[in-house]
């Protein structure tokens, strides 16, 4: 593709396109759908429509078919071209075909590659108020969302869920519920609640109120004046509930707040502390709060800094990593089967939580817009600072963790169940000791910026990278990560394979001449390049010649399994040990050994997690 033609998407300004960088891949993706449209206008679209729209921004082709992973640009004339732009635009709006038209005109596009004419429309994700987005006027039975195997039917449940989160103000943990009285409450809870608030607020004229005022200022408790109801709501018995009470109740059905703490290497050891509901303690929001985050805070270094003689415990890490618990508890799906579900890993933090995301992932990482399913919580953990005002709880996270040189944090949403997952790593983008090993090799890299120093530092730490890998790891565009890239190869910094659109960069430890200016050197250091990671795997580098260049497929998958016998392994790191490229392994030989059984993913309900892993199954394990 031209430059020309790549132009033609930056009106587009959205990193989904990234998977079109150079050329279109072999196969459909989570966020890419082929019409060959050859037979006429494809109303199968709408399907797709529809999925886009509740699941995330998605692209739909027309004018070129797939078929077993092969892909055939057909194009379309000019007269199909114009029909079908008329035909969308007038089914788009017919709420017969479907609900909503999210579209502007610039998100419909005829663009050419490789002299076919294409058209191209991207469907964005829709806003809360407007889902769910189903064909026809009836949402039942012709609502639609999107996985890892494509478009799937939506089932009542879902579409009720979606129907409920697109109420014009969201007060889902506001609902009274019939026969629970102030007994249901935790005295003791609400006094420790009460005690943090009057620090948090020692001037504030609630302080003085009685314990039922006080739990309705919070919207623990609300009276309806409209039918006359009063009692705790839903918000109020979360917070502050007794275990027993909160357990009976119908509408949370599967309420157990987990931490598991995992930090020993020992993997006969599942974990080294858990806290759950085990009747020693009122499992409440609350409680479950003030026992986990020390847990979680301890991890974190606490530099000695003051401010007018106190010491500040806090950094603005703990700030990121406090936002992001309390996020997890008050954006939960309560109604949902699953639990919340906190990890502390040596290498990261995890908050899971059942519920789907009332914003796209765009709108998450930018920032600014908040929309919370439970802001009666919400509130109650701001009025004792435990959380940040609407819209800016997520620059928080980022931010917070920026600071500390941590990697960026990452967002993975699962379907069939509904899950939310919030990824911190915790390793240091430029740690001192890799710093050192850049310099032996380079000898110099003070005149590299940020961004290229934490390349490199990627390049070392997993042996090689990748545009996509990329994006998970800076704050950059992917046109802008594309140019760095090439920058860096030119300036002999990188060595890369020139694969296309999954192009592997390793460390270039043969520097070329630098035409730009930079000092070049040559170093005959050993660095961590793409075969040096399989040191790293439990793997030795003798393995890998065991493995010839050419083989049939049965040995290929044989080998496969042999190297991922006892651990997750990357393909990244199956393609090295095999000595095949990435895309190959990816789109040719994965799919059908999981299919048929003989691989399991680590994440296996994460569509195109950074860190997704492979191992044999325990079937097929036993017979090698």
């Amino acid at each position: 593709m031209s430059d020309t033609q790549l132009q033609l998407f930056e009106f587009y300004d959205d990193p989904l396109l990234r998977i079109i960088e150079n050329g279109f891949p072999e196969n459909e993706f989570y966020d890419l759908e082929y019409k060959s449209a050859q037979g006429g206008f494809p109303k199968e679209m709408w399907k797709t429509y529809s999925a886009f729209a509740n699941t995330n921004t998605g692209i739909i082709v027309l004018g070129i078919s797939e078929k077993k992973g092969k892909i055939s640009i057909d194009g379309l004339n000019e007269e199909q071209i114009v029909a079908y732009q008329k035909q969308f635009w007038d089914d788009c709006n017919n709420p017969n075909t479907i609900s909503a038209n999210l579209l502007t005109k610039n998100d419909v596009r005829e663009i050419i590659y490789k002299e076919k004419k294409l058209l191209v429309i991207r469907v964005p994700f829709a806003e809360r108020t407007k889902r769910p987005v189903h064909l026809t006027k009836n949402p039942f039975g012709n609502t639609y969302k999107r996985n890892h195997e494509g478009d799937y039917r939506c089932t009542d449940d879902e579409v009720k869920r979606m129907i409920a989160d697109s109420s014009a103000e969201l007060k889902r943990d506001s609902y009274i519920l019939e026969h629970y009285t102030l007994d249901d409450i935790d005295k003791g809870t609400l006094a420790k609640y009460r005690q943090l608030f009057s620090i948090s607020k020692s001037g504030h004229p609630w302080n003085a109120l009685n314990d039922s005022d006080f739990l309705i200022k919070l919207g623990a408790y609300r009276k309806d004046r409209t039918t006359k109801q009063e009692g705790i709501t839903l918000a109020g018995l979360l917070m502050f509930g007794k275990e027993d009470s909160i357990q009976e109740h119908e509408l949370l059905p599967n309420f157990f707040p987990e931490f598991r703490e995992k930090l020993s290497k020992d993997k006969a050891i599942r974990w080294t502390d858990r806290i759950y509901p085990d009747g020693t303690w009122e499992s409440n929001l609350l409680q479950f709060y003030l026992r986990v985050w020390p847990k979680l805070s301890s991890t974190l270094p606490v530099p000695f800094n003051m401010d007018k003689d106190q010491r500040i415990d806090e950094t603005p890490a703990h700030e990121a990593l406090r936002e992001a618990f309390v996020n997890a508890l008050i954006h939960t799906d309560y109604s949902l089967d699953g639990n919340i579900i906190i990890e502390q890993d040596a290498d990261r933090f995890v908050f899971s939580n059942p519920g789907t995301m009332l914003v796209s992932l765009e709108q998450y990482y930018a920032g600014g817009k908040s929309e919370c399913r439970n802001p009666s919580l919400q509130k109650m953990f701001m009025m004792i600072g435990r959380a940040e005002k609407a819209g800016s709880g997520v620059d928080k996270i980022l931010t917070g963790w920026n600071d500390a040189h941590w990697r960026r944090p990452f967002v993975q949403q699962q379907q069939k169940p509904d899950r939310v997952e919030l990824t911190m790593p915790l390793f240091s983008v430029l740690p001192e000791d890799m710093t050192t090993q850049l310099n032996d090799i380079f000898e110099d890299i003070s005149n590299l910026t940020s961004d290229e120093l934490t390349v490199l530092y990627y390049c070392l730490v997993e042996g090689s990278v990748t545009n996509h890998r990329l994006q998970y790891v800076l704050d950059m565009h992917r046109t802008d990560i594309t140019e760095l890239l090439k920058r860096m190869c030119n300036s002999g910094y990188l060595a890369s394979d020139n694969n296309g659109r999954w192009t592997l960069y390793t460390i270039n430890d043969k520097r070329k001449v630098d035409t730009s200016g930079r000092k070049v050197a040559t170093s005959k250091s050993k660095v961590a390049t793409s075969k040096s990671k399989v040191a790293t795997s439990d793997i030795n580098l003798a393995t890998l010649s065991k493995f010839p260049k050419r083989m049939k497929s049965s040995d290929l998958e044989r080998n496969i399994m042999m190297i991922c016998k006892d651990k997750y392994c990357q393909k990244e790191e199956i393609a090295t040990l095999l000595g095949r490229s990435e895309d190959y392994i990816r789109n040719k030989i994965l799919p059908t050994m999981l299919k048929d059984k003989k691989l399991e993913k680590k994440y296996p309900y994460t569509i195109n997690h950074p860190q997704q892993a492979y191992k044999t199954t325990d079937e097929y394990a036993e017979q090698l």
